[in-house]
């Protein structure tokens, strides 16, 4: 296959690396060194960047201002937010964007407003996909039951990035037929609270409780697959994020093993600093490798291939384990400037694990990936 990428998605990178220049990922405190969240707010300033050079609507069509590119765009912008850790909701508003753009009827007025106003950084949208206790599938967290011209929802979605910030908030739930449903609730809707979360990087979370609240039919999407579809957007570009990071970890420590001497020579001549480091970077690239073949799969899909989950499953296995041991690695060969948490690398490590939790363990998606292999190898 070719992973060539064109013109667009090329002048998409750029424009990304353009606008995250500027940002410093030490600005922010340490967790280790505030009491609760560190940063309770995202970066306004650079969210109207990324409005300003179109990366916030890189998925949607051009009549709603969009680019009209795919999920490999996105994904390398992405790799560019994690290279500096950049505090902006780009992967939850464009992942919700794109699935209503794919799976809901645009062509109304109010919902065409909304993907062009979230296009244009106007409103924040984000996604509850963690479930009730972050381990559970999230679809299986909330109940929806149909009301007359309104759904009813039930439930508790933990660990919401942005919740305090976003409009809007895709929810999955599951109904009494047991299908899937993603319900768009407006913050503030009557029935629904939110409870404070830190995540492990010192970012604030919400937890959304669902007691009777009434979402309008008109804002449930029923359609086949769009659940799946968003889950495994978000899956992918969480992997984006965490190749953007470990690369510059990465980076990191190969400047400071150069400038670090022990016994007259650099730490980075010495056979033991520079296989390490090659570990590393192999990691890396397999996480790209895997990363471009899941993306590629969401967009074109192959007749006759396994599912598409199962590439965004071994991307995850790459990322979740990759990501963690570009970290430690760093931590270790930096000694104990690592462990300073007023030096950029102590928030790297700590976005580090919240990205690998956020991914899940690296074991389940290894048996999510063999029982795909064994019912296709059983077709």
């Amino acid at each position: 296959m070719d992973f060539t990428f064109s013109e667009e998605q090329q002048a998409a990178a750029e424009a990304a690396r353009g606008v995250f220049a500027d940002v410093a990922p030490d600005a922010v405190p340490s967790p280790a060194l505030t009491p609760g969240p560190v940063a309770d707010d995202l970066d306004r300033a650079l969210w109207a960047k990324l409005a300003g050079a179109d990366l916030l609507s890189l998925l949607l069509a051009p009549e709603h201002g969009g680019a009209g590119l795919d999920t490999v765009a996105l994904c390398l912008v992405l790799r560019e937010a994690g290279r500096v850790l950049a505090r902006v909701p780009l992967l939850e508003t464009s992942a919700a964007a794109a699935t209503l753009h794919r799976f809901a009827d645009v062509r109304t007025a109010d919902r065409a407003a909304l993907l062009t106003a979230a296009g244009r950084g106007e409103r924040v949208l984000t996604v509850a996909a963690h479930g009730r206790t972050g381990h559970d599938p999230a679809e299986r967290a909330v109940t929806a039951r149909r009301d007359g011209d309104h759904w009813l929802l039930d439930g508790t979605q933990t660990a919401i990035p942005w919740a305090y910030e976003a409009d809007w908030t895709l929810v999955p739930a599951h109904t009494g037929d047991d299908r899937s449903v993603l319900a768009l609730v407006p913050r503030g809707l009557a029935g629904s609270t939110l409870a404070e979360q830190v995540s492990t990087s010192g970012e604030r979370l919400g937890e959304l409780r669902l007691d009777g609240a009434r979402v309008p039919a008109g804002d449930v999407l029923e359609a086949e697959g769009a659940w799946e579809w968003l889950r495994d957007v978000l899956a992918t570009g969480t992997c984006a994020l965490a190749l953007g990071l470990g690369e510059r970890v990465l980076r990191m420590t190969g400047e400071y093993a150069g400038r670090r001497e022990q016994f007259g020579y650099p730490i980075a001549t010495f056979q033991a600093v520079a296989v390490q480091a090659a570990d590393r970077y192999i990691d890396l690239r397999a996480m790209e490798a895997t990363l471009w073949q899941a993306a590629w799969r969401l967009d074109s899909g192959t007749a006759g291939a396994l599912p598409v989950s199962g590439d965004v499953a071994v991307a995850k296995i790459w990322a979740a384990d990759g990501v963690r041991r570009v970290v430690q690695t760093a931590q270790h060969l930096h000694g104990g400037f690592g462990a300073d948490v007023e030096y950029p690398l102590h928030r790297y490590h700590a976005w580090a694990k919240h990205l690998e939790l956020s991914l899940g363990p690296a074991a389940a998606h290894e048996e999510t990936l063999g029982d795909l292999l064994a019912s296709h190898a059983l077709t």
